[in-house]
């Protein structure tokens, strides 16, 4: 399962309930932070997200609102006494800046960090179950949106027709990737015998801040749940343009282009108390369109 948890839904200043950039992704237990602004702890600790179960953190840009919340994580893992490696990708800098506040603080972290600088679009991480992708957006800094890819097999064991089969549990998977099984003896049975179609892998797709920029409809393209920044309504397409920020028509059409399934919103700008308006100019464009809720999980 593919899930996205909203902890921050709102631009640089929060406002109106809503709190600066985070969300967790899951899949299989695993999960993943993606951006980290100002009082994502405490978001996480609202939520009954256990910071400690987190192992990778991508962070999109570093915009304060985005990565403000990651020296107090990294400090209060130590507190907890964490122990496992934390691996981190984001652009260059972050590093030399995370190293000079520990510096400056004497600090010495009891698990070590693994920081990894992005620099080109492709896989830049991969565990036993996913996939995640780097990809270019166009922001006012050097920006990268995030997508994670599900691993699944092709096929899945059929458990009413392998029992008695004697196959060893060990070709399982050769099963699950497609092969037919040869007996020692050198009788056949055929894969589709034994097992049946797998389900489709899922994908989720985070644009963290950009203008419009179409290529980023080519990297999403076919996303089963799209999540895009939409910082001002279209009325504020001028000001949205000169601070490198999308409106929501804008986000739904770069939706309507990938032949996403779902878009969520986010992003928004404090100036916006209620945000019915943006749910509805997106709509016009891409229906199935809703704005992103502090601590929703979504399920891809």
């Amino acid at each position: 399962m593919l899930a996205v948890t909203i902890l921050g839904s709102n631009s640089a200043v929060p406002a109106h309930n809503r709190h600066p950039t985070a969300q967790v992704v899951q899949s299989n237990g695993q999960k993943f932070l993606v951006d980290c602004g100002e009082g994502t702890l405490l978001r996480m600790m609202h939520f009954k997200i256990k910071p400690l179960k987190i192992d990778h953190i991508f962070i999109s840009h570093l915009h304060g609102d985005h990565y403000f919340g990651l020296p107090g994580m990294l400090t209060t893992m130590g507190l907890n006494q964490r122990s496992k490696d934390l691996h981190i990708y984001s652009p260059k800098y972050l590093e030399e800046i995370i190293e000079l506040q520990l510096k400056v603080a004497n600090a010495t972290l009891p698990y070590k960090i693994h920081f990894h600088t992005i620099e080109d679009e492709g896989v830049i991480a991969e565990t036993k179950d996913i996939i995640i992708e780097s990809f270019k957006v166009k922001h006012r800094i050097e920006c990268w949106g995030f997508l994670f890819r599900e691993k699944k097999n092709p096929r899945k064991i059929d458990e009413s027709q392998i029992m008695g089969s004697q196959i060893p549990v060990t070709f399982y998977e050769k099963l699950q990737a497609g092969e037919d099984f040869i007996s020692s003896s050198g009788n056949i049975i055929a894969n589709h015998l034994l097992t049946v179609t797998g389900d489709i892998p899922k994908t989720y797709a985070y644009c963290a801040d950009t203008v419009y920029f179409e290529p980023i409809a080519d990297k999403v393209m076919n996303a089963d749940l799209l999540y895009h920044e939409s910082t001002y309504l279209h009325e504020l397409e001028e000001k949205a343009v000169s601070r490198f920020h999308s409106t929501a028509k804008h986000a739904a059409m770069i939706a309507r282009k990938a032949n996403a399934k779902k878009l969520l919103l986010g992003h928004f700008s404090s100036m916006y108390d209620v945000l019915d308006d943006f749910q509805s100019e997106a709509e016009e464009i891409f229906e199935n369109t809703e704005c992103a809720k502090e601590g929703v999980c979504y399920i891809v």
